[in-house]
């Protein structure tokens, strides 16, 4: 039976515990992965270099966030489960699991960082990307586009696998 009291003062400062702030953070970071991953440009309804550059704006603080928000998770799971660190080398241990589900969002950023460059030579050339007769620059800049979106697009769909596996293991185990 859940325990029912009264809300006071030093009851909601104690809300600010570890485990209050940890399930704070976790759910921030994994709403927001799954928004930008899946939602986040559904709704958008704009030309595609404005498209663009609404996303050179948005996506380092997504990046920067979900690296900051991963860290600090992932210390505080190390904080309460000193034996993550003793057992690193055993990822079939239940706190290094999720330890490294942690660590999966905390990857390096890779973003499409080509697309400035390639907005800036359809300007030059007068022709959009994907046009025929393009130059072979823009061919290799398209080419250089897809292979980085790709990989960032894979790290992101994996890191949210790995929270997702996360936060069923904290809903059923607990912290």
């Amino acid at each position: 039976m859940a325990h029912v009291g009264v809300l006071s003062p030093a009851s909601l400062l104690g809300m600010l515990s570890p485990k209050g702030i940890y399930i704070l953070g976790y759910g921030w970071l994994y709403g927001m992965s799954v928004w930008v991953s899946f939602f986040g440009d559904c709704f958008i309804e704009t030309a595609r270099h404005q498209f663009g550059a609404l996303q050179h704006k948005t996506f380092p603080v997504y990046f920067s966030s979900s690296i900051g928000l991963s860290s600090a998770l992932l210390g505080l799971w190390a904080y309460a489960h000193p034996g993550l660190l003793a057992n690193i080398t055993s990822p079939l241990r239940a706190d290094v699991a999720q330890g490294i589900s942690l660590q999966s969002c905390n990857q390096l950023v890779v973003g499409p960082m080509t697309s400035r460059q390639r907005h800036k030579l359809e300007k030059e050339e007068g022709k959009s990307y994907n046009e025929p007769g393009v130059s072979a620059q823009m061919k290799a800049l398209n080419t250089k586009f897809g292979m980085l979106h790709g990989i960032s697009s894979l790290a992101n769909l994996g890191a949210v696998i790995a929270l997702t596996f996360h936060g069923l293991w904290i809903g059923s185990y607990g912290l």
